[in-house]
């Protein structure tokens, strides 16, 4: 029996889906609150509406012991992917809560139900740090002064946890994914497709920023190989880059233009321009409690670079990311179907 924290989100239920199809028995941790469409299940989720066979469902929360020690219960595997993936929050105190927490709870739970053989963390790139000018791989270690945003913060901090939790004998596994993408459920950790959204309807007429930037962007179905790739063949203690194509947002928008045809963005917005009008983002988000697309924070990220080499996944794991024009060629054409952007 696998257990899948967060489940119900965009990575989770994609791996939860790989995994069932792989022939596996998998037990998903969810909220009783949770959307659980990525998993295939209609209606309320207590009626288990369409749910395979292979599935069963775990109620409770990450930062909730009894609950995830219940759904540990004959289990031999977890992935761990349940986490807060936001750039700001109004109490930011949530993300430790969360992303540390919860980690911690399931190391907890691993060593109380002795059954645990191998435990898959999904940390993240932001866990080690920037790397302007450069191309990073696992031997960097994130300096713990500056953060960009309070979730970089939290999965800091989780990571000395890991880390600090494998030496002492945890059979953990550590993949940072880069920037996720690619059809499936439109959530925050979906963040391309918000922006090709905004960009194609109108609302954010050129570049952001003059290219300076780079991200490491991968496919969430190469995520989900890799994912399960790990639980096969990674070995416990070690990190792994779950990154892709480097490259910015501007190549990005180029790369949507060729791909639709459409004419490339004119202009250059400046980040103090963008940064400013995350500012009043949070701003209004304070006072409706809708969480901004753009925040102040998101700004500050893209004033960094985050390089990353991928070739230990590649030589441990058979981790082959697809080429940013080969996942966009999936993504636009999914977003437009969704009648979400038209070219």
């Amino acid at each position: 029996m696998i257990l899948v924290t967060g489940a119900s989100g965009y990575l989770g239920g994609n791996i939860c889906r790989a995994l069932i199809a792989d022939g596996h028995t998998v037990r998903a941790f969810v909220r009783r609150s949770s959307d659980l469409s990525c998993l295939g299940i209609g209606g309320d989720g207590d009626g288990r509406e369409g749910m395979d066979s292979s599935l069963e469902l775990a109620y409770g929360d990450i930062t909730d012991l009894p609950s995830l020690l219940e759904a540990c219960a004959g289990c031999d595997v977890i992935f761990h992917t349940a986490a807060l993936v936001e750039p700001w929050l109004p109490d930011p105190s949530r993300l430790i809560s969360v992303n540390v927490g919860g980690l911690r709870n399931i190391l907890q739970a691993s060593k109380e139900t002795k059954t645990i053989k191998k435990i898959i963390y999904t940390s993240s790139f932001f866990a080690l740090g920037f790397t302007d000018g450069y191309v990073a791989d696992e031997q960097q270690v994130h300096q713990g002064k500056l953060f960009c945003t309070e979730y970089e913060k939290s999965k800091v901090i989780a990571d000395k946890i890991a880390l600090d939790a494998a030496t002492n004998g945890a059979p953990i596994v550590l993949l940072y994914p880069g920037v996720i993408y690619g059809s499936g459920r439109l959530t925050t950790g979906n963040i391309l497709a918000h922006i090709l959204i905004e960009r194609f309807n109108g609302r954010l007429p050129g570049y952001i920023g003059h290219g300076n930037d780079v991200l490491s962007f991968v496919h969430v179905k190469d995520l989900v190989s890799a994912h399960i790739a790990a639980m096969h063949k990674g070995q416990v203690g070690e990190r792994y880059l779950l990154t892709g194509e480097n490259a910015s947002l501007a190549h990005v928008f180029d790369i949507a233009a060729a791909i639709t045809k459409t004419s490339k963005p004119r202009i250059h917005i400046p980040l103090w321009l963008i940064e400013l009008y995350g500012w009043i983002t949070v701003f209004f988000a304070r006072m409706t409690g809708r969480l901004p697309l753009i925040s102040y924070p998101t700004v500050r990220v893209l004033k960094h670079q985050w390089a990353y080499s991928c070739q230990r996944a590649r030589d441990q794991l058979g981790y082959c990311p697809r080429s940013l024009n080969e996942g966009m060629a999936e993504v636009l054409p999914w977003l437009r179907g969704l009648g979400l952007i038209k070219y």
